[in-house]
């Protein structure tokens, strides 16, 4: 899902905020119009949306392309998703791309009203067409990499995982650190905690509940917390820096990013997931005249997911680096196969 929070209520054209949005279609056919609705949270996570935004600014900037951006509403329905795309369309944007997988039913209904448009979906393969192009990553890859760093940076043998909402594509994060973890140390002991259910994604979106659940991690002894939570993982960042111990970050390189500047010696690395370019991608093959469909897979092998190493602690810690090299290697050549459930 992305993962992300208190977000802005739309306008009633549903183009949120337009970064060059000029309303018409232009006669250049170069001059590619493209958009992005985000997931919970919208941009400013410092997390999935924001590494989608990425995307967008460097097709703004390389193609010359004129970007059009959408914000989620509080407690929005698939109706509300549906007349976000339908607007975006209407426009003469395309592609059109949903930033997680709660835009699936939405896109189902509407790319089948706009067939000449490509449609754009991360994190999701359950909704198939011909102008559908399905985003989507080994989370459980990356995932289990943050389990080596982690198992290998702890001294007390108990580290953390905060899961934002319970759903599947979180359960393949989880999966894969708890994996990577015992592989790593058979006697370190993970502790897991989901901050809320679904229908209930505020899981996602409020830094407090981060917070308090890796504060209740740390305070059993976690010295590693691995939150996949979106605006929430911020608070578990947080709480991890105040107590003096690690953080790892999810889906952008979080040491990197401004919101978390106050507690980036603390984030000891990032899962990270090309969010950024699989965006870029689908642009410039719409502009390209040749869009991409169906699923488009970004993994380890091809450097789709990975760990961010900005921290120069990690890059101290030779020993573990070497580990989760070793570990990527015996990953893309087929000696280790992740988990993508618990």
């Amino acid at each position: 899902m992305g993962i992300a929070s208190a977000a802005l209520a739309l306008s009633a054209t549903a183009c949120g905020k337009n970064s060059s949005d000029s309303g018409s279609g232009s006669s250049d056919s170069k001059a590619t119009k493209a958009a992005i609705a985000y997931d919970i949270g919208g941009r400013g996570d410092q997390s999935f949306n924001d590494a989608a935004y990425a995307g967008l600014k460097k097709a703004e900037d390389e193609l010359k392309v004129k970007g059009a951006e959408a914000e989620p509403s509080a407690g929005e329905g698939d109706a509300d998703k549906v007349q976000r795309l339908t607007s975006l369309a209407r426009a003469g944007n395309n592609p059109v791309i949903g930033v997680g997988f709660a835009y699936a039913p939405a896109i189902e209904k509407v790319a089948k009203q706009f067939p000449k448009t490509t449609f754009g979906i991360i994190d999701d393969t359950s909704v198939t067409g011909e102008n559908i192009a399905n985003l989507v990553f080994n989370e459980e890859q990356g995932s289990y990499l943050a389990g080596v760093a982690a198992a290998k940076a702890s001294k007390t043998g108990t580290v953390g995982f905060i899961g934002g909402v319970e759903v599947p594509l979180i359960k393949k994060f989880e999966a894969g650190y708890v994996q990577g973890v015992k592989d790593t140390n058979p006697k370190a002991k993970v502790l897991t905690q989901y901050l809320t259910q679904p229908p209930n994604f505020d899981g996602f979106a409020k830094p407090d509940l981060g917070k308090a659940a890796a504060q209740g991690q740390l305070d059993k002894g976690a010295d590693v917390v691995y939150a996949a939570a979106g605006l929430a993982g911020s608070g578990a960042i947080e709480a991890a820096s105040k107590a003096g111990k690690w953080s790892i970050g999810v889906d952008s390189d979080q040491y990197n990013q401004a919101g978390l500047k106050a507690y980036k010696d603390s984030i000891l690395t990032s899962v990270t997931k090309d969010v950024s370019d699989s965006v870029f991608n689908l642009i410039k093959s719409v502009q390209d005249g040749k869009p991409q469909t169906g699923e488009i897979r970004y993994g380890l092998a091809t450097d789709g997911v990975g760990l961010a190493d900005s921290n120069p602690k990690y890059k101290a810690m030779t020993d573990l680096i070497a580990a989760v090299d070793k570990a990527k290697k015996d990953i893309v050549d087929g000696k280790i196969t992740v988990k993508t459930a618990p």
